[in-house]
């Protein structure tokens, strides 16, 4: 059984607060883009269960097999319903430690295939309940509808107007071959009240995106790796309406009402994409 998963972007990141229990508090809009992974699960047929072999193609999966997403989205289940062994076969289009989360998708899609081809009759609401023992992102990507995100990204309010808002638009992502660690990220952040809710900002034109619509963890990860400030600058510079680092980096996304041309060139190692919404 195949499936592909989408990557999502971030509309705006308020990083407003930090919890007792050392998380932070957010406000994002969670919106999915059309960049995907493909996940392919065969049940053994050796009769055995609690295995889950994983190999992967494409884009190289970062760290080790038995930490992966995937893997763990398997475990999960498995620890609830007695589960075929399986082999999954996850073709990686969505870079890794790139902000347009991958691992988490993954994840979700196959907490989805496992439910289907297993007929394990788990609810949405369920689903959803078990992706956020994964990561926090990952119930986004049980429904992958655009939402505007709170508590530590795990708290849903629907968008549906941004689908319309930015249908036609053109998406242009950029990630150089730097990595930034989530953690890395948080730990330099600091914490404070929007002077805007990006949910209500984003309802504004998009012209005064530029002006109000921001990522805090742009400040900190920017001077720690210029490059992306100088692909956020070049973007800008060739016409873009709206550029912004999707959640702790390391993607630099721009909209443009137009198809773009003329776009920078980049070196071989700097990931691109360009699509239409």
């Amino acid at each position: 059984m195949k499936t592909k998963t989408c990557a999502k972007i971030n509309i705006g990141l308020n990083v407003v607060s930090r919890r007792e229990d050392g998380y932070h508090n957010l406000e994002t809009i969670f919106y999915p883009v059309p960049l995907y992974d493909t996940l392919d699960l065969v049940k053994s047929d050796d009769g055995t269960s609690g295995r889950c072999e994983l190999s992967a193609s494409g884009i190289e999966v970062c760290g080790e097999v038995s930490d992966n997403l995937v893997v763990r989205a398997y475990g999960l289940l498995h620890e609830r319903y007695t589960l075929p062994s399986v082999r999954v076969q996850l073709h990686k289009d969505i870079p890794s430690q790139a902000g347009l989360g991958g691992g988490s998708s993954d994840a979700a899609a196959m907490l989805k295939l496992l439910n289907r081809c297993c007929d394990l009759g788990i609810s949405d609401d369920e689903l959803c309940l078990l992706a956020r023992e994964l990561g926090a992102d990952c119930p986004f990507f049980i429904h992958s509808t655009p939402v505007y995100a709170t508590g530590i990204g795990d708290e849903f309010e629907p968008v549906p107007e941004m689908s319309s808002r930015l249908s036609g638009m053109y998406l242009v992502m950029v990630k150089p071959p730097v990595s930034v660690s989530t953690g890395q990220a948080y730990s330099l952040v600091k914490p404070h009240a929007a002077t805007y809710c990006c949910r209500e900002i984003a309802g504004e034109s998009i012209e005064r995106w530029k002006e109000l619509l921001v990522n805090d963890f742009e400040y900190s990860v920017f001077s720690q790796f210029p490059v992306l400030a100088e692909v956020k600058a070049s973007l800008y510079a060739h016409g873009a309406d709206y550029v912004q680092m999707s959640g702790s980096g390391s993607t630099i996304f721009a909209l443009y009402k137009k198809e773009p041309v003329g776009l920078p060139k980049y070196d071989a190692d700097t990931f691109t994409y360009i699509t239409k919404l």
